[in-house]
């Protein structure tokens, strides 16, 4: 996989991810970050501008890096040492990897134990993921799964509540008691959740909207109940 971006470099060298080969500007000016690089041994390719653009295909900031793919973890292993305040969040078929990237982001950031991606028909793991994420793949759990129907009945097994997001939905976020295990879907950009994600709910909720749009990015819809629920758990 091939991943571009100063932070990006960082996040991934102060977390011992594995890096075979680093392609950098040749008037690349961030000295700590080219030792650091010699320092783990990575093949170092000094190029042009030019050549980093055609690698990259956008934004590099001089630096390009080859790493192995993804290492996504098991279901089971999220399912580990279950409690009260366990929390997930499942994405239903996102296709925006912008969207992905900064709900990643915004999990790390809040303590969520894992995200849960299906593993077709929708948006994976690639460059702009990780650069939007900013680092935060390194420090938490994604698993991929091709069904999930069956995910969502061993979240349940397991003692979590499925809650849904829906505009339409007869519960406002802060309506609800978060303090059990929760497993927060988020359902595709344009169509929502599916049918059979949604028959599987417990509850579903929506974010009161007081303006004239009736909608918010997936992400944004994210970060709000994310951080509802941390609120809510805190009270």
């Amino acid at each position: 996989m091939i991943v571009y971006g100063k932070n990006v470099a960082r996040e991934l060298l102060e977390n011992d991810q594995k890096i075979t080969k680093a392609y950098i500007y040749d008037k690349f000016d961030d000295k700590k970050t080219i030792n650091l690089l010699r320092k783990q041994n990575v093949t170092l390719e000094f190029c042009s501008k030019k050549e980093l653009d055609t690698i990259a295909k956008g934004k590099h900031q001089g630096i390009i890096l080859s790493i192995p793919d993804y290492d996504f973890v098991p279901l089971e292993e999220l399912l580990e040492n279950v409690t009260d305040k366990s929390f997930i969040i499942l994405l239903d078929h996102l296709e925006d990897p912008h969207n992905l990237g900064a709900i990643i982001r915004t999990c790390e950031a809040a303590g969520v134990d894992g995200v849960i991606i299906p593993k077709n028909r929708s948006v994976g793991i690639n460059s702009t993921v990780m650069k939007v994420s900013a680092g935060a793949l390194s420090n938490i759990k994604v698993c991929s799964i091709t069904n999930l129907s069956n995910a969502i009945k061993k979240l349940k097994d397991k003692g979590f509540w499925i809650i849904g997001t829906e505009m339409d939905a007869s519960h406002s976020y802060m309506d609800i008691d978060y303090n059990m295990p929760i497993c927060l879907i988020i359902g595709n950009e344009g169509f929502g959740m599916s049918r059979i994600v949604s028959e599987a709910c417990d509850y579903t909720v929506s974010i009161p909207m007081h303006g004239k749009i009736n909608s918010l990015n997936a992400s944004v819809a994210a970060g709000i109940i994310i951080y509802g629920v941390l609120e809510k758990r805190r009270k």
